[in-house]
């Protein structure tokens, strides 16, 4: 792979990854909620959960789900439905997670937990792998060996460019809540919008058009 389409597909990638879309706004959602270590802790797992779909689409199985409008259709209303359901279950904890982070700020949702939230939406993000199928063979050399290893490397450029942009929006969120204070009603407040921006983004996921199958 020539130097000039790896740098194309970063630039291309950036571009992606720097306007908000649905990995953004779960992870401002996520920070909103609960704050900066579950942001960025959110921002891991969701990477992860997009690298097994860069690893998917290298070796083919990406290309069935964007071409089976059923199973695109599948993905995407569980992924929606996983969104709302963390959404309604951070507005039901608001007041309890609101003292607790008064308290201490260490936040009250085991890593664990967070790191699995966030790699099972950047599994089902229907999007994701429609990207991939389309955008990767483009900037793969077929005069080359190995196609597979060419898209496991724009996979890997892709995630490190995301992990950098999608922790600033993070941080950034995380960093406007904890300017409001440690106000239980404030922070309670804000877990309740921080819920709301995930249930609306799941809601807005299962209504909207499917993206059409290459």
């Amino acid at each position: 792979m020539t130097l000039e389409r790896l740098l194309g597909f970063a630039a291309l990638a950036a571009v992606i990854i720097a306007v908000p879309g649905p990995s953004v706004l779960f992870v401002v959602g996520r920070a909103v909620a609960y704050g900066r270590r579950t942001a960025l802790l959110t921002v891991l797992g969701n990477a992860a959960g997009v690298g097994v779909v860069v690893v998917l689409v290298a070796v083919g199985l990406g290309a069935v789900v964007a071409r089976s409008a059923t199973v695109l259709t599948v993905v995407k209303l569980a992924g929606a439905a996983y969104l709302v359901w963390l959404g309604i279950d951070a507005i039901r904890h608001s007041r309890s997670m609101a003292r607790a982070l008064a308290r201490s700020p260490a936040g009250p949702k085991p890593g664990r937990n967070v790191l699995g939230e966030g790699f099972v939406v950047g599994v089902l993000n229907p999007k994701t792998a429609v990207f991939f199928a389309a955008v990767l063979p483009q900037f793969v050399d077929p005069a080359t060996s190995h196609p597979s290893l060419q898209m496991l490397l724009l996979g890997a450029v892709f995630l490190l460019i995301a992990l950098v942009l999608d922790s600033l929006w993070g941080l950034g969120a995380a960093q406007a809540r904890a300017w409001l204070g440690r106000d239980e009603r404030r922070l309670a407040r804000l877990g309740v919008t921080g819920g709301l921006v995930m249930v609306g983004l799941g809601v807005f996921l299962a209504v909207e058009e499917a993206p059409t199958p290459a």
